[in-house]
């Protein structure tokens, strides 16, 4: 394996156990009891488990109720909306290729979402939202319909609403507010700047910082996290992606969080202990557990 593919090495223990509040297990080497034993070695004691299909959203439910430091949120990401609605040709969602279903289909896998939302160990809803980097003009119409059902779904079981928002800011805030978001919200690898982190601040939305904001080229992120009020700040690893700096570009877990915690602390000018108190008890308090 070379070090490239190498995981990197485990991080210097936390002194306060956090949770990391988005991971993808299912997309990770090695089984989830190694992965939740790697993570609980160095203080990462709690992971929300991410659905972003049906299938992921089953295995996340499942994986939830068979692991007490495992919470699950379930949704079809907003890339899967389109690709349900009118196909999948190439496969690219790990599914095989596939034919387009129409809106049927798409309700069809709201339905079933809206069915695994009421199971108590599923605590969110999510990962929803818009996509204009993947998902092009013909897709946004299936993506936004999905999106507005998952808010939906949300406030119907009192779960909160993990969103997804890539390229498509002002979009998402704007269907959050006329849908009326959640009581509890999460903009997942929070990737707006500092005037967002302001407005999101404002309505009560939690913001989730991921490896990203360790990059050289983030200083957005980290304006935001200057700006953004301590008791909304989250950490998640959205592991297997966004490794943090020093590891960019190799395999990441949540036992990575540590790292990115870290640089956190540094960016907001408190020790660490401090900033994992705040992040644990935040992420309690957004996935209600």
């Amino acid at each position: 394996m070379s070090s490239k593919q190498a995981p990197p090495p485990l991080p210097e223990p936390l002194g306060v156990a956090v949770a990391d509040a988005h991971t993808h297990l299912d997309m990770q080497e090695g089984t989830v009891a190694e992965a939740l034993e790697k993570a609980a070695s160095v203080g990462v004691t709690t992971v929300v488990q991410v659905g972003c299909d049906v299938k992921g959203s089953r295995w996340a439910a499942e994986t939830a109720a068979a692991y007490d430091t495992v919470h699950a949120a379930v949704a079809l990401h907003p890339n899967e909306a389109p690709r349900i609605v009118h196909g999948d040709p190439d496969g690219w969602s790990r599914q095989g290729a596939r034919a387009g279903g129409g809106d049927a289909a798409l309700d069809e896998a709201l339905a079933e979402i809206d069915a695994l939302a009421a199971l108590e160990r599923v605590r969110a809803v999510g990962e929803t939202g818009l996509d204009h980097f993947r998902t092009g003009p013909e897709g946004r119409a299936a993506q936004e319909r999905s999106f507005r059902a998952h808010i939906e779904i949300a406030k119907r079981h009192g779960k909160a609403l993990v969103i997804h928002d890539r390229d498509a800011h002002a979009d998402v805030l704007r269907i959050l507010a006329e849908e009326g978001a959640p009581e509890r919200t999460i903009f997942h690898c929070y990737s707006g700047d500092a005037e967002m982190a302001k407005i999101c601040a404002a309505a009560g939305y939690y913001l989730s910082f991921a490896g990203n904001v360790t990059f050289k080229n983030a200083q957005s992120l980290r304006d935001a996290l200057t700006v953004a009020p301590l008791d909304l700040v989250l950490v998640e690893t959205d592991a297997p992606f966004l490794t943090p700096a020093p590891f960019r570009g190799r395999p990441n877990a949540p036992y990575l969080i540590p790292v990115t915690l870290r640089a956190m602390a540094e960016v907001r000018g408190i020790g660490e202990d401090a900033m994992a108190e705040a992040i644990a008890r935040n992420t309690a308090r957004a996935f209600d557990y």
